[in-house]
């Protein structure tokens, strides 16, 4: 409350007659909103099987240590009988403020939103929303969860979103959920498994250890990444050395897809390989070296980094060696017009300015996102009817970004910078049994392929314990259908 509310409000009670405590309380504590609790059933075909689910979207409440509410999750839920034995996975995608919509209709729910798998621009309605046999619930019953302020989850009571905007805050308040999730649908002796894209890597990297450092220790199975943000040193090519030298094998297969290398490349495997022996090698070096680089072994480095990456040598030179994503994203097809995607580079978009250093906007979202949007919202008004809540779903954005906390553990967080790696690993030395899958795509500047295989191969990471699977897209790399039906394969060979 405001100062000036605080102020006009006294002067109200000053004039009324005295209130009983109870009319008090009815004045000054808001009122916590009657919780949603909406059942459908459905039938999805998965190969020789037909799998029978109850859905639900359902509030839960989440209390503080007082065991006040103090704020409501919407969670999505599908299940297919309420035996414990059933494996059940929690799944989030990131942001941070974003919505659970992209994983619940790409990938993972029963019903999927079919986008072009060319990279090609949806362009308008309709958009085809179909059954969906590669989703997971073959092997696992799904919860999709939406933190607050995305969805329809938001705080009640006294709190307000922002209080739930932060690295702990939404960590604490997501490990609270899955505690009243397991308890109010008796699933406490299922095994357990987190799923996060994105900023879902950081959430669910300190996830398995604010869930299991809690007098109600939740031991997790598996933990399930795709396209993590494990530390944010390394997101969108931020001005660090090693950024630049994890990020370079992901312009190099940009730059092949496009055609845009002033070279021919027959094997492309071995290829990218190369290109890793080299970031890994004579880049690193010659960017420690700095001011100190030979003249000779300068000239030789800039060729080899034109040569991998389609970008002239002069370009290289004047950018010092070091090329962010963004300006990648502009320079490589700058001749023909179009700049490429953040989180699919395989997409392209034309731009008024030719000339400017970054991208005004990423074509991958421009192209795939209104489909999302209106699929989803079909699919809600078809499971759940007139009974949906009034207030909109919030799909992503809404400012959160920007609002966003930094960790009390770490003040160094999105400044110099955020890193879960060590929390992963703490919950891995303390839970042995727990398995990590990771999927990345070759075409995701945000996320790279080799940052997170560096990341994932960082001390007290267990590499036996560790599945890395890269595929021939971006960030959401089951948005093409080739790399979403082998991930729907290795995700389920994970499972089993």
């Amino acid at each position: 409350m405001s100062s000036c509310s605080a102020i006009g409000l006294t002067a109200l009670l000053a004039l009324a007659p005295p209130a009983t405590a109870t009319s008090q309380q009815a004045e000054t504590t808001p009122e916590v909103p009657r919780r949603l609790q909406l059942t459908s059933s459905g039938e999805v075909t998965v190969g020789d099987l037909d799998l029978e689910y109850t859905s639900a979207m359902k509030d839960y409440a989440i209390r503080d240590d007082q065991g006040e509410v103090t704020a409501h999750f919407t969670a999505f839920s599908y299940v297919l009988d309420t035996d414990e034995r059933r494996p059940v996975t929690f799944a989030f995608n990131g942001g941070p403020g974003s919505s659970s919509v992209w994983l619940h209709m790409g990938i993972l729910g029963p019903k999927r939103v079919v986008v072009p798998s060319d990279a090609g621009n949806a362009g308008a309605p309709p958009y085809p929303l179909v059954e969906n046999p590669y989703t997971l619930l073959t092997h696992t019953d799904l919860v999709f969860v939406d933190p607050v302020g995305t969805g329809y989850s938001r705080a009640v009571g006294d709190s307000e979103d922002e209080d739930f905007w932060g690295v702990d805050e939404d960590v604490d308040s997501v490990a609270r959920f899955i505690r009243e999730w397991l308890s109010q649908n008796v699933r406490w002796g299922s095994r357990k498994y987190v799923l996060g894209e994105s900023y879902g890597g950081v959430r669910g990297a300190l996830l398995g250890q604010a869930l299991k450092g809690n007098s109600m220790s939740v031991a997790l199975n598996g933990l399930i990444f795709v396209s993590p943000a494990f530390d944010i040193q390394f997101v969108d090519g931020r001005e660090d050395d090693l950024t630049y030298v994890t990020s370079l094998p992901t312009y190099a297969a940009t730059a092949l897809f496009h055609d845009a290398l002033p070279i021919r490349v027959e094997d492309r495997d071995a290829w990218l390989r190369e290109v890793r022996d080299f970031a890994s090698g004579p880049y690193l070096r010659a960017l420690f070296a700095g001011q100190g680089l030979d003249t000779e072994q300068r000239a030789g480095v800039v060729r080899d980094l034109s040569s991998y990456t389609g970008l002239s040598e002069g370009y290289w030179e004047r950018a010092n060696l070091r090329v962010s994503a963004s300006r990648f994203r502009k320079e490589l097809l700058r001749q023909r017009g179009v700049v490429v995607g953040r989180l699919d580079t395989r997409y392209q978009g034309s731009e008024t300015d030719a000339v400017g250093e970054s991208p005004d906007s990423d074509p991958m979202m421009n192209g795939i996102g209104s489909a999302y949007v209106a699929g989803f919202q079909q699919y809600l008004r078809q499971e759940f009817g007139s009974q949906l809540p009034e207030r909109p779903y919030r799909f992503s954005g809404n400012g959160v970004f920007g609002k966003w906390k930094r960790s009390e553990s770490d003040q160094a967080a999105f400044a110099g910078w955020l890193d879960t790696v060590p929390a992963l690993a703490d919950t891995m030395q303390k839970n042995p049994q727990l398995l990590v899958f990771c999927a990345n795509g070759w075409f995701d500047v945000a996320t790279t392929v080799l940052a997170a295989e560096y990341n994932l191969s960082r001390p007290g990471i267990d590499a036996e314990r560790v599945v890395i699977r890269n595929y021939d897209a971006g960030h959401m790399m089951y948005v093409h259908k080739p790399s979403l039906e082998r991930l729907a394969r290795d995700l389920r060979q994970f499972y089993e």
